[in-house]
Protein backbone atom coordinates (compact mmCIF):
# COMPACT_ATOMS: atom_id res chain seq x y z
CA UNK A 1 0.00 0.00 0.00
CA UNK A 2 3.24 2.35 0.75
CA UNK A 3 4.39 2.52 -2.58
CA UNK A 4 0.74 2.25 -3.86
CA UNK A 5 0.47 5.69 -2.17
CA UNK A 6 3.60 7.10 -3.28
CA UNK A 7 3.36 5.88 -6.77
CA UNK A 8 -0.15 7.90 -6.95
CA UNK A 9 1.48 11.12 -5.09
CA UNK A 10 4.23 11.44 -8.03
CA UNK A 11 1.24 11.06 -10.80
CA UNK A 12 -0.86 13.82 -9.36
CA UNK A 13 2.48 15.86 -8.81
CA UNK A 14 2.99 15.38 -12.38
CA UNK A 15 -0.67 16.32 -13.56
CA UNK A 16 -0.61 19.49 -11.27
CA UNK A 17 2.94 19.97 -12.57
CA UNK A 18 1.78 19.65 -16.49
CA UNK A 19 -1.47 21.68 -15.67
CA UNK A 20 0.77 24.58 -14.56
CA UNK A 21 3.06 24.36 -17.54
CA UNK A 22 -0.15 24.76 -19.96
CA UNK A 23 -1.24 27.80 -18.15
CA UNK A 24 1.84 29.69 -17.49
CA UNK A 25 1.76 28.78 -14.00
CA UNK A 26 4.33 28.92 -11.32
CA UNK A 27 3.57 24.90 -9.91
CA UNK A 28 4.37 26.69 -6.45
CA UNK A 29 1.40 28.24 -6.93
CA UNK A 30 -0.77 25.36 -6.33
CA UNK A 31 -1.09 23.66 -2.91
CA UNK A 32 -1.61 19.99 -2.80
CA UNK A 33 -4.75 19.37 -0.16
CA UNK A 34 -5.03 15.32 0.96
CA UNK A 35 -8.48 14.88 1.30
CA UNK A 36 -8.25 11.88 3.64
CA UNK A 37 -11.59 11.26 4.88
CA UNK A 38 -12.32 7.51 5.37
CA UNK A 39 -8.29 6.77 5.04
CA UNK A 40 -6.72 5.28 7.97
CA UNK A 41 -4.09 7.03 9.62
CA UNK A 42 -1.48 4.27 8.68
CA UNK A 43 -1.98 5.13 5.09
CA UNK A 44 -2.08 9.10 5.89
CA UNK A 45 1.24 8.95 7.84
CA UNK A 46 2.61 7.14 4.43
CA UNK A 47 2.27 10.50 2.68
CA UNK A 48 2.97 13.44 5.94
CA UNK A 49 6.24 11.09 6.07
CA UNK A 50 7.51 11.35 2.95
CA UNK A 51 6.90 15.38 2.43
CA UNK A 52 2.95 15.91 2.37
CA UNK A 53 2.01 18.13 4.82
CA UNK A 54 -1.85 19.49 4.41
CA UNK A 55 -4.75 17.42 4.68
CA UNK A 56 -8.33 17.97 4.89
CA UNK A 57 -11.53 15.88 6.50
CA UNK A 58 -14.73 16.23 6.39
CA UNK A 59 -16.15 14.90 9.62
CA UNK A 60 -15.35 16.30 12.66
CA UNK A 61 -15.96 12.03 14.24
CA UNK A 62 -13.55 11.21 11.32
CA UNK A 63 -11.15 14.26 12.65
CA UNK A 64 -11.81 13.69 16.72
CA UNK A 65 -11.01 9.53 15.78
CA UNK A 66 -7.53 10.19 13.78
CA UNK A 67 -5.92 12.95 15.95
CA UNK A 68 -4.28 11.00 18.54
CA UNK A 69 -2.63 9.06 15.73
CA UNK A 70 -1.76 11.63 13.65
CA UNK A 71 -1.04 14.69 16.43
CA UNK A 72 2.79 13.51 16.55
CA UNK A 73 3.37 13.91 12.61
CA UNK A 74 3.84 17.50 11.78
CA UNK A 75 1.03 18.67 9.01
CA UNK A 76 -1.74 21.32 8.70
CA UNK A 77 -5.33 20.51 8.91
CA UNK A 78 -8.26 21.93 7.34
CA UNK A 79 -11.44 21.23 7.71
CA UNK A 80 -13.60 20.74 4.20
CA UNK A 81 -16.85 19.27 4.91
CA UNK A 82 -20.27 20.64 6.32
CA UNK A 83 -19.95 22.15 9.70
CA UNK A 84 -22.64 21.82 12.46
CA UNK A 85 -22.64 24.90 15.04
CA UNK A 86 -22.81 21.78 17.53
CA UNK A 87 -19.10 20.58 16.65
CA UNK A 88 -17.96 23.97 16.66
CA UNK A 89 -16.34 23.02 20.07
CA UNK A 90 -14.28 19.70 18.80
CA UNK A 91 -13.00 21.83 15.96
CA UNK A 92 -11.44 24.11 18.82
CA UNK A 93 -9.69 21.31 20.39
CA UNK A 94 -8.32 19.37 17.15
CA UNK A 95 -5.92 21.81 15.48
CA UNK A 96 -7.57 22.76 12.51
CA UNK A 97 -5.71 25.94 11.39
CA UNK A 98 -8.66 26.54 8.18
CA UNK A 99 -12.62 26.31 7.59
CA UNK A 100 -12.48 25.56 3.93
CA UNK A 101 -16.50 25.21 4.65
CA UNK A 102 -18.05 28.75 5.84
CA UNK A 103 -21.29 29.01 3.49
CA UNK A 104 -23.41 31.18 6.18
CA UNK A 105 -23.84 33.98 9.06
CA UNK A 106 -24.85 32.08 11.59
CA UNK A 107 -21.65 29.86 11.67
CA UNK A 108 -19.84 32.81 11.39
CA UNK A 109 -21.22 34.28 14.23
CA UNK A 110 -21.04 30.83 16.28
CA UNK A 111 -17.51 30.41 15.38
CA UNK A 112 -16.58 33.88 16.83
CA UNK A 113 -18.45 33.50 19.79
CA UNK A 114 -16.71 30.32 20.65
CA UNK A 115 -13.33 31.25 19.15
CA UNK A 116 -13.72 34.55 21.14
CA UNK A 117 -14.35 33.02 24.36
CA UNK A 118 -10.77 31.28 24.20
CA UNK A 119 -8.92 34.00 22.92
CA UNK A 120 -8.02 32.67 19.75
CA UNK A 121 -8.41 32.99 15.60
CA UNK A 122 -9.07 30.71 13.19
CA UNK A 123 -8.20 31.47 8.81
CA UNK A 124 -11.09 30.22 7.25
CA UNK A 125 -12.42 30.12 3.27
CA UNK A 126 -16.27 31.36 2.09
CA UNK A 127 -17.85 28.17 0.42
CA UNK A 128 -19.85 29.30 -2.38
CA UNK A 129 -22.33 27.19 -4.64
CA UNK A 130 -21.52 27.85 -7.75
CA UNK A 131 -22.64 24.36 -9.78
CA UNK A 132 -26.33 25.95 -7.98
CA UNK A 133 -27.25 22.45 -7.13
CA UNK A 134 -29.49 22.02 -4.45
CA UNK A 135 -27.42 19.01 -3.24
CA UNK A 136 -24.07 21.19 -2.31
CA UNK A 137 -23.54 22.91 0.70
CA UNK A 138 -22.26 26.63 0.21
CA UNK A 139 -23.80 30.55 -0.46
CA UNK A 140 -25.26 30.92 -3.86
CA UNK A 141 -22.60 33.23 -5.69
CA UNK A 142 -24.69 36.26 -5.55
CA UNK A 143 -24.68 36.56 -1.79
CA UNK A 144 -21.24 36.32 -1.78
CA UNK A 145 -20.07 39.50 -1.48
CA UNK A 146 -22.84 40.11 1.30
CA UNK A 147 -21.89 37.31 3.61
CA UNK A 148 -17.89 38.29 3.14
CA UNK A 149 -18.43 41.65 4.28
CA UNK A 150 -20.15 40.15 7.48
CA UNK A 151 -17.85 37.73 8.30
CA UNK A 152 -15.27 40.38 8.02
CA UNK A 153 -16.35 42.37 11.22
CA UNK A 154 -15.49 39.23 13.44
CA UNK A 155 -11.88 39.41 14.53
CA UNK A 156 -11.47 36.02 14.92
CA UNK A 157 -11.96 34.82 11.50
CA UNK A 158 -9.65 35.63 9.26
CA UNK A 159 -10.84 35.28 5.43
CA UNK A 160 -8.08 33.97 2.93
CA UNK A 161 -10.30 33.11 0.38
CA UNK A 162 -13.07 31.03 -1.68
CA UNK A 163 -13.66 27.72 -1.71
CA UNK A 164 -16.07 25.61 -4.13
CA UNK A 165 -16.98 21.80 -5.36
CA UNK A 166 -17.42 22.18 -8.71
CA UNK A 167 -20.15 20.17 -11.00
CA UNK A 168 -19.87 16.33 -10.88
CA UNK A 169 -20.15 16.02 -14.21
CA UNK A 170 -18.00 14.27 -17.53
CA UNK A 171 -18.61 17.66 -19.14
CA UNK A 172 -15.35 19.37 -18.72
CA UNK A 173 -16.33 23.28 -19.65
CA UNK A 174 -19.36 22.42 -17.53
CA UNK A 175 -16.86 21.90 -14.38
CA UNK A 176 -14.77 25.02 -15.77
CA UNK A 177 -18.18 27.01 -15.72
CA UNK A 178 -18.18 26.70 -12.00
CA UNK A 179 -14.25 27.41 -11.44
CA UNK A 180 -14.39 30.51 -13.60
CA UNK A 181 -17.43 31.69 -11.39
CA UNK A 182 -15.25 31.40 -8.45
CA UNK A 183 -12.53 33.17 -10.26
CA UNK A 184 -14.93 36.19 -11.18
CA UNK A 185 -16.28 36.04 -7.53
CA UNK A 186 -12.47 36.32 -6.23
CA UNK A 187 -11.88 39.66 -8.13
CA UNK A 188 -14.92 41.24 -7.59
CA UNK A 189 -14.00 40.91 -4.08
CA UNK A 190 -10.74 42.28 -4.37
CA UNK A 191 -11.69 44.96 -6.44
CA UNK A 192 -14.57 45.56 -3.52
CA UNK A 193 -11.09 46.34 -1.26
CA UNK A 194 -13.24 44.97 2.36
CA UNK A 195 -11.29 45.99 5.45
CA UNK A 196 -9.50 42.49 7.14
CA UNK A 197 -10.45 40.06 3.74
CA UNK A 198 -7.38 38.21 1.66
CA UNK A 199 -8.80 36.58 -1.81
CA UNK A 200 -5.17 34.53 -1.86
CA UNK A 201 -6.86 31.24 -2.13
CA UNK A 202 -8.99 29.62 -4.54
CA UNK A 203 -9.54 26.27 -3.21
CA UNK A 204 -11.25 24.34 -6.31
CA UNK A 205 -10.43 21.23 -7.91
CA UNK A 206 -10.67 17.26 -7.49
CA UNK A 207 -9.09 14.20 -8.32
CA UNK A 208 -11.00 13.85 -11.68
CA UNK A 209 -10.79 17.85 -12.27
CA UNK A 210 -7.49 19.02 -10.93
CA UNK A 211 -6.69 20.44 -14.42
CA UNK A 212 -9.26 22.31 -15.15
CA UNK A 213 -9.41 24.30 -11.76
CA UNK A 214 -5.91 25.04 -11.84
CA UNK A 215 -6.20 26.36 -15.76
CA UNK A 216 -8.92 28.77 -14.36
CA UNK A 217 -6.81 30.19 -11.22
CA UNK A 218 -6.51 27.29 -7.94
CA UNK A 219 -4.53 27.23 -5.23
CA UNK A 220 -5.29 24.72 -3.58
CA UNK A 221 -6.38 21.34 -5.15
CA UNK A 222 -8.18 19.20 -2.67
CA UNK A 223 -7.08 14.98 -4.12
CA UNK A 224 -8.53 11.63 -2.08
CA UNK A 225 -9.13 8.89 -4.00
CA UNK A 226 -6.53 9.49 -6.83
CA UNK A 227 -4.01 8.96 -4.24
CA UNK A 228 -5.49 6.71 -1.35
CA UNK A 229 -7.79 4.62 -3.75
CA UNK A 230 -11.63 4.61 -3.92
CA UNK A 231 -13.53 5.65 -1.01
CA UNK A 232 -16.07 2.92 0.53
CA UNK A 233 -18.86 5.68 1.14
CA UNK A 234 -20.64 7.09 -1.48
CA UNK A 235 -20.53 10.72 -2.07
CA UNK A 236 -24.26 11.44 -0.23
CA UNK A 237 -22.12 10.34 2.97
CA UNK A 238 -20.45 13.42 2.93
CA UNK A 239 -22.52 15.59 0.93
CA UNK A 240 -26.62 16.17 1.23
Amino acid sequence: MKEDILHNLSIINKRIKDACEKSGRNPDEVKLLLATKTVSPEHIKVALENGYHLIGENKVQELKEKYEDLKATPHENHFIGHLQTNKIKEILKLGVTCIQSLDRLELAEKLHQKFSAENKTIEVLIQVNTSHEESKFGIPPDKAIELVTKVSEFSTLKIKGLMTIGLFSAETEKIRTCFKILKNLQQEIIRENIPHVEMKELSMGMSGDLETAIEEGATIVRVGTAVFGARIYPDSYYWN
